[in-house]
């Protein structure tokens, strides 16, 4: 017997009417799920510190005032994440990267005399041998290789075959050192492998486009190159110092320029072999870098504030 369209259509209804229910179930459901959950903060950036390298560069004895300059910075919170350093730069630096204290540095200046680091040699090259000068360092830094500093660190030297820019990151960090400060016809130069190394300051007399290379955002400069004066005649050693600094004048200028921060202790009145005098270096980097906190701790507010400070730490070139 065939079902009357009556009741073919009652039945529709019904089921309609029972799928209909089940969907308001669901709904009803769906929206007492979503009314429980919670929904997530939105995400604010923060800004990064920045990363802060201090460029050192060379003088002689005149770089012990680089000690008062790290002094200061630390006394104010301002810690270095990269160090670079040009000859005397890379003598205060090398043992600041390996992880010694401003005050520590301070007690080795003090205490160190020329029989420490001087060897004097017969060659037509020159008569400090060097040797000397990289064992200190060594025993300086716990014989630690560059690599293994708590502070990245890079030694500025001149590769004499060609006149070019040697920057050591890694390895041994007395020759390393030795290497940066052998200054022509004075030390021998530095022999690495088959390659012979002077004096840094020849092509990069204070490091700052080595440190921004290393990822730096901020870069604190130290010039304690000698600048003519005409006030009294130069011994022998302070003619050299200005020589070679007259000759890399504009490097000097063009490193500066790069600078985000440059102090300049006030200490060309001093002997580049004097060192008697490390105490009045020290201060006179203390002053100088006193003067220029504001501007640091400024500079570091500014960075917080940039579109950089958003963004990953720049990536080193090397």
């Amino acid at each position: 017997m065939c079902p009357s369209p009556l009741s073919i259509l009652s039945s529709t209804v019904m089921k309609i009417a029972r799928l209909s229910c089940l969907a308001l179930l669901s709904l009803a459901l769906f929206g007492c799920d979503q009314a429980t959950k919670k929904i997530p903060p939105t995400t604010t950036l923060k800004a990064r510190e920045p990363v802060i390298a201090l460029a050192l560069g060379g003088g002689g004895a005149k770089g012990f005032s680089h000690i008062g300059v790290i002094k200061v910075l630390e006394s104010h919170g301002i810690k270095a994440k990269i160090v670079t350093g040009t000859s005397a730069g890379s003598f205060v630096g090398s043992i600041y990267a390996s992880g010694q204290t401003p005050y520590q540095m301070q007690n080795l200046a003090l205490k160190l005399q020329e029989s420490d680091i001087r060897d004097l040699t017969l060659n037509s090259q020159g008569f400090i041998l060097g040797q000397k000068l990289q064992n200190y360092v060594n025993a300086q830094v716990g014989n630690k290789p560059i690599e293994k500093f708590p502070i990245r660190f890079a030694a500025v030297a001149t590769r004499l075959d060609n006149g070019r820019k040697a920057e050591f990151i890694k390895g041994n960090a007395g020759q390393a050192v030795r290497a940066s400060c052998s200054i022509p016809n004075v030390f021998v130069p530095t022999v690495i492998g088959s390659t012979k190394y002077v004096d840094g300051g020849l092509v990069s007399p204070i490091p700052v486009k080595t440190a921004k290379d290393m990822g730096a955002d901020i870069v604190i400069a130290v010039d304690i190159s000698a600048r003519p004066t005409g006030d009294k005649p130069l011994s022998m050693w302070g003619l050299l110092d200005q020589t070679i600094n007259i000759m890399g004048q504009q490097s000097i200028n063009e490193e500066l320029n790069q600078a985000t921060i440059v102090i300049q202790p006030k200490v060309g009145h001093l002997g580049v072999l004097d060192l008697k005098s490390s105490n009045e270096a020290i201060l006179e980097g203390e002053k100088a870098a006193q003067a220029k906190i504001t501007a640091i701790q400024s500079a570091i507010t500014n960075f917080k504030k940039s579109p950089a400070a958003f963004k990953p730490a720049p990536r080193a070139k090397f």
